[in-house]
């Protein structure tokens, strides 16, 4: 089985936020494989399907951002699930929009998400993808995470939604995750 889990943070005044993409990406995904993520355990919003042989669940965790570890540890365990069956999306500010990074471990880079995973996961050695957000230019980095997608980015988000679900199918069909890497960097 893989566990997809896309970070972000729960309510309205949240969706298609910067801080969102990771919810954005499995969201796009779930659509396309008519997924519906209806189940509620350990903190999280769970929806499951078969690719090809292969049990998927895609998991978004109700913990908020900072949170997101409170969930997918024990979820990880409750599964028994090897961290190499894990891969986590979510927003990179050091990455251009557009773009997206695959790794397989690496520290938090200070974002807050990432640093709840590893505490809960006990290592920073999962796999991951970075949807690139850009910096802020004028704005607080807070208000700019929390903020919308301008009409000029948008494009350049897709793509990067586009190529993330791509690499997620490759992943679940059995691509080895260091292949993907130098694909899709």
């Amino acid at each position: 089985m893989k566990m997809i889990v896309g970070l972000g943070n729960v309510g309205p005044q949240y969706k298609e936020t910067r801080h969102n993409t990771g919810f954005m990406v499995v969201d796009d995904f779930a659509d396309k494989h008519g997924v519906e993520l209806s189940t509620q355990k350990i903190e999280a919003k769970i929806g499951s399907t078969n690719i090809n042989g292969e049990k998927v669940m895609l998991v978004e965790p109700l913990t908020f951002m900072n949170e997101s570890g409170r969930s997918v540890g024990p979820l990880m365990k409750f599964f028994k699930l090897d961290l190499s069956d894990l891969i986590v999306i979510y927003d990179d500010m050091d990455l251009p929009i557009g773009k997206i990074r695959l790794r397989n471990h690496g520290s938090a880079g200070g974002h807050n998400g990432i640093k709840s995973l590893i505490a809960h996961l006990g290592t920073d050695k999962f796999n991951r993808i970075k949807v690139g957000t850009d910096h802020p230019t004028k704005e607080s980095v807070v208000n700019y995470v929390l903020g919308h997608f301008t009409d000029d980015q948008k494009p350049g988000l897709n793509q990067a939604i586009d190529n993330s679900v791509s690499a997620l199918e490759e992943f679940i069909n059995g691509e080895e995750f260091n292949k993907l890497e130098n694909k899709y960097n």
